[in-house]
């Protein structure tokens, strides 16, 4: 991904965070590379390409793409999903149960272990929540904690502008109680219905005690519970090699002995190099060899439906596009088949909404700002006063494959709306994200987000919320809207998930109106593997599922 999966969920090639940013009720597409799953572990060790993560690896504070493909080699969560999306309790928990839907039991599995050998108990995630939640420890992912009891509690007190100015009331949430080794309860602030999806993402994993002892160096060489281990630190630039988990507890066993996760500054840099049999999976290949690679690779070119969205973000706090309509009209002013075919070979689909079709809640058309029309833009544009003289900076991340269709963006904008652009992506992913947290995008982004769990306010929450701005979230429009807050809260506190869907669609129809970011495709993401593996695979998130993965002739 290389999204924020504050993704999540955000994503740096191709997606996205975060994050994840991929990571819904829909699939992803089965096929990969080779024969079926095996038994046994059959040994060997494959390498990844990845670009460079933005923080330590601490699930807590991993929210793109890049740290995400690795911790999720390194830790197991309470869930996992299935192929369409729904929860399995084949993870950590052994079951996640409540008679209200607020206050909920966490029973865990016995014999779960981290790497260093103490045990995975329900300390380990009571501890772990508490500490991310905490915002002096300016954790990333901090704000899916948000519907714990307690949680502001945790959050220090902050002047208009945004200042800290004392410390949080509390360092643990009401709201979380351990009863013993094995289980614990959390109490949300209101209802939740998909309390037990949401916990399988990042912000939810456990941490051992290692941990507390010394952060900064768990961030290089940290200590999970998944089928993977690290012996070795991670070396900026460089990457790590992490080794198979001899005792770990799940069905879901390391195949190969090791893998080597490699950081390019380039995507087109690892994909000349699985041509030459030197590295052997790039998740997602750059635009203009989707074609070519196609015949080259064969069945080693693998085609996966994603849950990402591409967008072009607004920087709402920038005078220039405060406006709606300066919004509306840029999304409007865009050909979004025609960039498809012309940079994607047509395996980008126009967006249509900001509720993507792999998860229910999908309205084809919802985004009606989303629809190519050109003299509409220009009347929008008019109506707002835009000063056409000025171009307008389209920014990017560097080395991921956007260079093509963010100019593609900038020349439809110059033809169709009289508007000179000028293309920033000079900034590698691990500096890209912290420069739009920090407000310092001057222009229309790329973001890609992929969901955090299988749920529409997954794509809603943590883009659009008070609760998710960066730096704690993924929102890095900016833009908040309280009718938006208060009817994803009434969809988040229905019954079921499915009950909720009608109040979450409303409030993309506002934000839809509002055009924050304007979503410019739904991705299908190819992938492509060396001759020297097997059973390759992306799940729902666009992350390679490692354990699956075989060396062949190992």
């Amino acid at each position: 991904m290389k999204l924020s999966k504050r993704r999540s969920a955000l994503v740096a090639v191709g997606l996205s965070g975060a994050l994840l940013l991929s990571a819904c009720g829909g699939g992803s597409d089965d096929s990969g590379s080779g024969d079926g799953g095996s038994g046994g572990a059959s040994g060997g060790t494959f390498s990844v390409y990845i670009g460079e993560p933005e923080n330590p690896l601490v699930p807590g504070n991993t929210t793109e793409s890049e740290g995400d493909q690795v911790v999720n080699s390194l830790w197991t969560g309470l869930v996992k999903y299935a192929e369409d999306g729904s929860v399995e309790y084949s993870g950590v928990a052994e079951s996640i149960e409540s008679e209200d839907n607020t206050t909920w039991t966490v029973t865990l599995k016995d014999g779960w272990t981290f790497h260093d050998g103490t045990p995975v108990d329900a300390e380990s995630f009571v501890n772990a929540w508490n500490y991310t939640a905490y915002s002096p420890n300016a954790q990333g992912a901090a704000s899916y904690l948000s519907r714990i009891a307690g949680y502001a509690d945790l959050q220090a007190p902050t002047d208009d502008a945004g200042n800290v100015t004392g410390e949080p009331a509390a360092q643990q949430m009401s709201g979380l109680q351990v009863v013993d080794d094995r289980t614990f309860t959390v109490t949300l602030s209101a209802p939740f219905s998909n309390f037990p999806a949401v916990v399988g993402y990042n912000s939810f994993y456990p941490l051992p005690q290692a941990f507390f002892d010394d952060p900064e160096a768990f961030g290089t060489k940290p200590i999970g519970n998944g089928p993977f281990k690290a012996d070795e630190d991670f070396v900026p630039g460089q990457g790590i090699t992490l080794t198979r988990y001899e005792d770990y507890a799940g069905d879901d066993a390391a195949q190969a002995d090791g893998i080597e996760y490699v950081v390019y500054a380039d995507v087109n840099t690892a994909y000349t190099d699985v041509q030459a049999g030197n590295l052997d999976i790039v998740d997602v290949i750059p635009p203009d060899v989707i074609e070519s690679a196609r015949s080259e690779f064969g069945d080693r070119f693998i085609e996966t439906e994603s849950s990402q969205i591409t967008y072009l973000g607004f920087p709402t706090y920038d005078e220039r596009f405060a406006d709606p309509r300066v919004r509306q009209a840029i999304s409007m002013a865009v050909d979004r088949d025609a960039i498809s075919e012309a940079i994607f070979q047509s395996t980008r689909v126009a967006a249509d909404s900001f509720i993507p079709p792999v998860v229910d809640g999908y309205r084809e058309g919802s985004c009606t700002y989303c629809t190519f029309d050109p003299d509409q833009a220009n009347q929008l544009l008019d109506e707002a006063g835009f000063d056409r003289s000025q171009p307008v900076d389209l920014w990017f991340n560097a080395g991921a494959g956007h260079d093509a269709w963010m100019e593609a963006v900038g020349n439809q904008l110059r033809e169709n709306l009289g508007v000179d652009y000028v293309l920033q992506g000079n900034l590698d992913f691990a500096e890209y994200l912290p420069l739009l947290e920090s407000q310092g995008g001057t222009g229309p982004f790329r973001y890609g987000w992929s969901f955090d769990y299988p749920a529409p306010d997954s794509y809603l929450t943590p883009l659009f919320t008070t609760q998710s701005l960066a730096p704690a979230g993924s929102n890095y429009s900016f833009w908040t809207n309280p009718e938006v807050e208060s009817l994803i809260s009434q969809g988040d506190q229905a019954e079921s998930p499915e009950a909720g869907v009608e109040n979450y669609q409303a409030a993309e129809d506002i934000i839809a109106e509002e055009m924050p970011m304007a979503p410019m495709f739904f991705t299908e993401v190819q992938s492509v593997t060396s001759e020297n593996v097997s059973n390759v695979r992306l799940d729902l998130f666009q992350r390679i599922v490692t354990s699956e993965v075989t060396v062949n002739n190992a």
